[in-house]
């Protein structure tokens, strides 16, 4: 045979289709569509969006780009992906215990700190969330690690037993945590029948932390009663414009012909306190447009005590703010703190002597000596409130080469 046909042949032969290349071509095909599965089912769980949506919108949005775009015939692809509803789900599942295990097999030996948070759902069922904190990598890592329904009651035993029968089943020994943060209700920081207490009980030695953030809010919450009753007045107004649909319209048209730069109120909540800096910053930013609205006098909504909490409130709003974060720990706390009251000290002795340049919206109008009194007590309540709730972190001694 010549050279030449035999190459021919060769080539021939070894591209023909054999058994073994048809299923290992299907099954690629088929892998790489399983793997899109998974992908795409993790973007929908991060979304918050229903599973539904993988079928509904996201696969016909692919197969519309396949065709507009790449000019490809979209339907064998559309089929190796498959994302219906009870797919979808089942995929979550399955990379939600993998994590779960991965996490947990990791924590059996390593020390680890936790934070608990049990919270109220709309339909009444009470939610004890745990998230863990440890360094893997020589990196922090920040992880949620479980969700479990309070079956009765939200007493401390109750809380301290859902959490050690989790330890149990994932073996995770309590002897690896090493702090705990909690908020400061009666069921977790019950001298005797609280979570805490419980909890030492098994491990003498953690260290409990009260939630600084929740600290701080009740902090913010201490008023006087001249400030208290102005934080009210300027809440009921805002309530008589934003609970009524006619009010609500009225003062949108009412912000558009005066060129204001907003056209609605922020409403508060105690639940969501932060709102509070928020909502009277709003407030005075439309205060005229208010008044014109409501035909209310300045005596009434007292316009000097709400634009003095406008500025304080912001302030609490930017501590709060930055005690949040993944990156955050007690020494970075304490600097946080520390910076705040001195900050607090000096706004103090500036405004009792009439200097009102760190509140920019009360320099704007003028101030009776009984309003600057009332201001200087609430600092002074607010310094001594935060050395007293913060005493244990502000007090904490940090050997300068952490620091540097």
């Amino acid at each position: 045979m010549k050279p030449s046909k035999l190459q021919d042949h060769l080539i021939i032969f070894q591209k023909r289709p054999t058994l073994d290349r048809m299923f290992a071509s299907t099954s690629q095909r088929n892998d790489d569509g399983l793997r899109a599965s998974y992908n795409i089912s993790l973007l929908i769980a991060k979304s918050g969006k229903p599973h539904t949506i993988g079928e509904k919108l996201i696969l016909p949005a692919v197969e519309e780009v396949l065709k507009t775009v790449l000019h490809k015939p979209a339907s064998d692809i559309i089929k190796r992906i498959p994302l219906s509803n009870n797919t979808v789900e089942r995929r979550i599942d399955e990379m939600s215990s993998d994590i779960e295990r991965f996490f947990c097999n990791y924590l059996q030996t390593t020390y680890f700190s936790i934070q608990l948070n049990e919270l109220t759902l709309p339909d009444n069922a009470a939610l004890l969330l745990a998230y863990v904190r440890f360094i893997m990598n020589q990196e922090i890592y920040e992880q949620l690690l479980f969700a479990r329904t309070l079956i009765t009651d939200t007493k401390g035993e109750s809380i301290f037993h859902v959490l050690k029968d989790y330890f149990i089943e994932k073996a995770i020994p309590l002897s690896n945590m090493i702090s705990v943060a909690t908020d400061g209700a009666p069921a977790m920081v019950g001298r005797y029948r609280g979570f805490i207490s419980y909890l030492k009980q098994n491990v003498s030695w953690v260290l409990a932390i009260h939630c600084v953030i929740h600290r701080q809010h009740l902090v913010a919450k201490n008023l006087s009663v001249r400030l208290h009753e102005s934080l009210h007045l300027v809440i009921d107004a805002v309530n008589r414009i934003r609970s009524n649909a006619l009010n609500t319209r009225l003062f949108a048209q009412l912000c558009e012909e005066n060129d204001e730069h907003f056209h609605q109120l922020l409403l508060h909540t105690e639940v969501r306190w932060l709102s509070k800096g928020l909502c009277l910053t709003r407030f005075f930013a439309l205060f005229e447009t208010i008044l014109e609205l409501l035909d209310t006098k300045d005596k009434i909504l007292k316009e000097n005590l709400m634009k003095r909490k406008t500025d304080l409130f912001t302030k609490f709003n930017m501590v709060n703010l930055q005690l949040q974060g993944d990156s955050l720990n007690l020494i970075k706390t304490k600097s946080i703190l520390s910076a705040f009251l001195a900050r607090v000290k000096l706004m103090k002795q500036n405004i009792g002597r009439g200097e009102f340049s760190q509140f920019p919206n009360l320099s704007q109008t003028s101030c009776q000596e009984d309003d600057v009194s009332t201001y200087v007590q609430h600092l002074n309540a607010v310094y001594s409130d935060f050395e007293s709730r913060f005493e244990d972190i502000l007090t904490m001694v940090i050997p300068p080469w952490i620091n540097n």
